[in-house]
């Protein structure tokens, strides 16, 4: 009986350490998100000595006093402005599975007058395709792969993925296998 057990025990340890790598996972879903940073030109307060204003700077009010950073050594003129500058607003952006053609959202864009706050336009442009992964327990990740990997994926195949002892799973390390 003991020697059962051993043999149970070492051939346990024996799978654990030379088996396979990872977990054995099926692909469940796949998605894609394409995101557009909108952003809208905003009129920001800010101050400054008089002679380091920005070229844009308006609205200007001055005052005379003394560098508190020493670094000055007559009084000057400190002022106070506002000036217009490109800020994230929003967010736009489309998302769809497999049957969707990814396509990047067209948001409609506020135009004020030139030179005016309000006016929209778009910004930095990020496109996700991923990809659901489930193992046998119902354990859960999401990995991230590129477009050309996204499109050869189908769901119900399956893999090994590597996982470390948080539960955080390396996708960059998966590899198809034949379970």
């Amino acid at each position: 009986m003991l020697a059962v057990m051993v043999v149970a025990t070492l051939a346990t340890l024996g799978w654990w350490i030379f088996g396979p790598a990872g977990v054995a996972v099926e692909l469940t879903r796949r998605s894609w998100r394409m995101e557009i940073v909108v952003e809208r030109l905003r009129a920001e307060s800010g101050s400054d000595w008089c002679d380091e204003l920005p070229a844009d700077a308006r609205d200007v009010s001055r005052r005379v006093m003394a560098d508190p950073t020493g670094k000055r050594a007559e009084p000057s003129e400190h002022c106070r402005y506002t000036q217009l500058a490109w800020r994230r607003s929003w967010i736009a952006k489309t998302e769809g599975g497999p049957a969707d053609r990814p396509d990047w959202p067209r948001p409609p864009l506020r135009v004020a007058a030139p030179g005016e706050a309000g006016s929209e336009r778009l910004g930095k442009r990020e496109a996700y395709f991923e990809i659901e992964l489930r193992d046998r327990e119902d354990h859960g990740w999401i990995c991230r792969v590129d477009r050309e990997r996204w499109e050869q994926l189908r769901v119900g195949m399956r893999f090994r993925i590597p996982v470390d002892r948080f539960g955080t799973a390396d996708c960059p390390r998966m590899y198809a296998s034949r379970l």
